[in-house]
């Protein structure tokens, strides 16, 4: 009887593990170290400056986030999902055409995007970390540009 119950505290952990395997693989419920891990799966690194919330959020995402990469639909989301902010994504379109065949092409053809994040003040999130998460995403020849703004909570 001894030497069945010095295996069953061997084995108590791992089939508690495996009876929790779900709770392991949603990002939402995942411990904290094991998210991290988590994230490696779909391709993101989690930042450990990032709140719990936000990390989880973002690896919860990943996979519809990648879909959408390399559009302002997707940039925007993206910010969205790791700032919690109101974002702005606005971009020249970097493509220019004409109606008539060798005539100068109009407007601008170098791709530009001006990127505004709202956040509250209590978020903690500097614009260097929305710039770095910019840099990031965007296509990496189109030039850009962050501005963030902290609201002030006036409870």
């Amino acid at each position: 009887m001894r030497w069945v119950e010095g295996l069953d505290e061997v084995l108590a952990p791992v089939i508690s593990t495996l009876d929790c395997t779900e709770a392991y693989i949603d990002p939402l419920l995942a411990p904290p170290d094991f998210l991290e891990w988590l994230a490696s799966w779909v391709g993101i690194t989690v930042d450990p400056a990032w709140p719990a919330d936000r990390a989880r959020l973002a690896v919860s995402q990943a996979v519809e986030l990648y879909r959408m990469r390399g559009t302002i639909a997707g940039l925007r989301s993206y910010i969205e999902a790791l700032t919690g902010g109101d974002v702005e994504v606005a971009d020249n379109g970097g493509v220019a055409w004409a109606v008539t065949p060798g005539s100068s092409l109009p407007g601008e053809d170098t791709p530009r995007l001006a990127v505004r994040v709202g956040l509250d003040d209590s978020a903690g999130i500097s614009e260097g970390l929305v710039n770095a998460l910019v840099a990031a995403a965007k296509p990496a020849h189109v030039i850009h540009r962050v501005e963030v703004e902290h609201y002030h909570d006036h409870l």
